[in-house]
Parts: C-alpha cells; sequence; structure tokens
C-alpha cells in the first residue's frame, strides 16, 4: 500500500507527464488523446462499477461525459464539417445519454455500448493521423491556426483549433489529467 507523500507525488508527476505530452502535441494528437482519456474512464467506470464503487463509478463516468462534451464535441467544427461533424455530434450526445443511464442504473451493457461506439471513431483517427498542415486564410482559417491544424480529407474536416493553441492546451490538460 502507498503512503500519502508517495502517493500525492506519484499523482503530481503523472498530471505533470499529461501536462507534457499535452502542451506538446498537435491538433491531432489532442484528439488521439482525449479518446485514450475517454477509454481510460469508460474501462475505469466499468471496473468500480463492479467493484460496488459508487463514487469512484460516479467520478469517472462524469470524467467520461466532461471528454466527450468539453471536449470532443466542442472541438468539432459544425460549419466546415458538415454531415461528418452533425454524425459525429450525434454520436456524443447518444453516448452521454447511454452513460447517464449507466450511472443511474448501474447499467454496465451501457458503458460497453459507448466503449463499442468509440471505438471505431477513435481508431478512424489514428489513422488519418497529422497529414501535411493546410494553407491558411483562404478558408477563413487564420494562417497560424491552419499551420497547426492537420489537413484532413474536406469530408472530414474538424476544427481543434477553435481556440488559442495554448489555451486549447490548457483545456485539454484538465479534461485529461488522471483524477
Amino acid at each position: 500500500m502507498m503512503n500519502p507523500a508517495f502517493s500525492r507525488a506519484a499523482s503530481a508527476y503523472q498530471n505533470t507527464g499529461v501536462e507534457t505530452s499535452v502542451m506538446g502535441a498537435s491538433p491531432h494528437q489532442l484528439i488521439v488523446l482525449l479518446f485514450d482519456s475517454l477509454q481510460q474512464a469508460l474501462n475505469a467506470a466499468r471496473q468500480a462499477m463492479q467493484s460496488n464503487e459508487a463514487e469512484a463509478k460516479g467520478k469517472q463516468i462524469t470524467r467520461a461525459v466532461r471528454l466527450l462534451e468539453e471536449g470532443l464535441k466542442a472541438g468539432l467544427d459544425m460549419e466546415r464539417g458538415g454531415e461528418v461533424a452533425r454524425n459525429l455530434r450525434a454520436l456524443y450526445d447518444y453516448c452521454t445519454q447511454r452513460l447517464t443511464h449507466a450511472n443511474l442504473h448501474n447499467d454496465a451493457a451501457a458503458i460497453e455500448e459507448v466503449q463499442r461506439l468509440i471505438a471505431p471513431v477513435a481508431e478512424a483517427w489514428k489513422q488519418i493521423g497529422p497529414q501535411a498542415p493546410a494553407q491558411g486564410g483562404a478558408d477563413g482559417v487564420s494562417t497560424q491556426a491552419a499551420q497547426a491544424e492537420p489537413a484532413l480529407p474536406a469530408q472530414a474536416k474538424i476544427a481543434t483549433a477553435q481556440a488559442p493553441r495554448n489555451s486549447y492546451a490548457a483545456r485539454l490538460s484538465a479534461y485529461a489529467a488522471v483524477a
């Protein structure tokens, strides 16, 4: 068993590692971190549910919902993303509803359903990979933001650089940090 001082030190080290990863990540990598953190939260919630740890379950489901709502969904560019952005928004909304149901009814199957729905999206995002930077200015995106954003196929364009880079990284660090 860890003593409290060691536990705090380990937590601080882990949080520093997460912040370093986020601050040095490209916009594409930030979304990968969000998906990874979401899967970790879902696994932890399912495990806490199986262990009858109501507080831990609630904390991890809340974390998963925040990652969906404030990370992934907030990063969608509904204007330029077209049908893909609308479909992702609907998926994230549905997942949030299922997680709320899972929390209220201790329904591990609902958490597993969300994991099955999110896994192919996360994998597809990883497969897209960061590509050559887009040309700035032509589509209303600042040159600085365009250089930070990976060039995605037009039908899959999702803006991950809506906020200034450091602000966005700081927000993601807060959402992705292990509690």
